[in-house]
């Protein structure tokens, strides 16, 4: 191993050592005037001279009092903003408001930061560049189809001579679904959207996981890629029954994934220190890149101005790392098709 892999593990194995969630409360559920404001909100379904239209009503959905129209349309009905969601979150401005002119910093609510609402939308900034992200892996599959079926030449049966096209294919979509939900659960965190998006996340990581095997080691027997394949899509299958049947637990989720994507850069970068590929600096961009999108996701704080915190810089890292990928992956494509073809002739 070269002095430039040694140097990137040793900053990996650093970045695990913070990978332990904190177990303890959010410092805002424990504050006296937050949960006094929670309480009378409830009651009351105001805070301050702001009330809500979701008091108005009991839980099987008939109005207190007041005739049937007053209750919400379906369209806003669907994002399950209630008296409690909404009591929590203008209780929550409201004190954060008194923090800030006392001059104390943000803390956090119920395990998350203080966000401001756009048109009902809980992290707007996550959700634009988790919508950048989706845009950029569709440009990227689409370049790569067009490459391989238009551009590069193709076998007399009409496949590619690129070995990893339908690993790549797979791994288009499930980055594409995985961005899909992480736009939607951060528009609104409910238990739902928080599994869809848990588990696309997982199983994009653990078949990268799987993707980065094969393509480093050169796996192309299809009997040694399923003994390669199939306890790691057995782990992540099993990883998501537990997040959806068993228990939504982000801290276990996080640390999974997180080791994962060290394992991939790790492995990747030991590949770019002892190749010959002619676009093996792009990998060591992606490293860099992809180090420093690690260290956000663990070095946490608050939300700037209410909008945007380590978690949306890091969903604004992924958009780059997504262009350097996909341009490293048409980049191999027609290295791999290259070399097949000198060696047919």
């Amino acid at each position: 191993m070269n002095q430039i892999a040694r140097s990137h593990l040793i900053m990996f194995l650093f970045a695990l050592s913070f990978l332990v969630p904190s177990l303890e409360a959010s410092e805002g559920d424990a504050d006296p005037i937050y949960k006094t404001c929670l309480e009378d909100c409830e009651i009351s379904g105001c805070v301050g001279e702001m009330c809500f239209q979701h008091c108005k009503f009991s839980s099987d959905g008939k109005p207190i009092d007041g005739p049937w129209y007053l209750q919400e349309p379906l369209y806003q009905k669907w994002k399950q903003w209630d008296c409690r969601s909404d009591c929590r979150y203008h209780c929550m401005i409201a004190r954060e408001e008194q923090r800030w002119k006392l001059g104390g910093k943000p803390i956090k609510y119920h395990g998350k930061w203080p966000f401001q609402r756009v048109y009902a939308i809980q992290e707007p900034a996550a959700v634009a560049f988790s919508a950048i992200s989706l845009a950029i892996q569709f440009h990227g599959w689409l370049s790569f189809f067009i490459l391989l079926n238009y551009k590069l030449p193709l076998r007399p049966d009409k496949k590619t001579y690129y070995e990893y096209t339908g690993l790549f294919h797979i791994y288009a979509i499930l980055a594409m679904n995985f961005w899909f939900w992480s736009a939607v659960c951060h528009t609104r965190d409910v238990e739902l959207t928080e599994k869809l998006d848990y588990s696309s996340a997982v199983a994009l990581v653990g078949f990268s996981f799987i993707l980065t095997i094969l393509r480093t080691f050169d796996v192309r027997d299809e009997a040694s890629r399923v003994m390669v394949a199939a306890p790691l899509i057995a782990f992540v299958m099993t990883h998501i029954l537990y997040l959806n049947f068993y228990k939504l637990d982000y801290g276990l989720n996080t640390k999974i994934c997180m080791a994962m994507g060290v394992a991939n850069l790790l492995i990747w970068g030991v590949w770019a220190g002892i190749t010959s590929h002619p676009s093996r600096w792009k990998v060591w961009l992606f490293n860099v890149g992809g180090t420093i999108a690690l260290l956000l996701e663990i070095y946490d704080f608050p939300p700037y101005k209410g909008f945007i915190d380590a978690h949306a810089l890091w969903h604004a890292a992924n958009i780059p790392l997504a262009y350097i990928c996909w341009s490293f992956v048409r980049d191999d494509a027609v290295f791999r098709t290259s070399t097949l073809l000198n060696k047919t002739k």
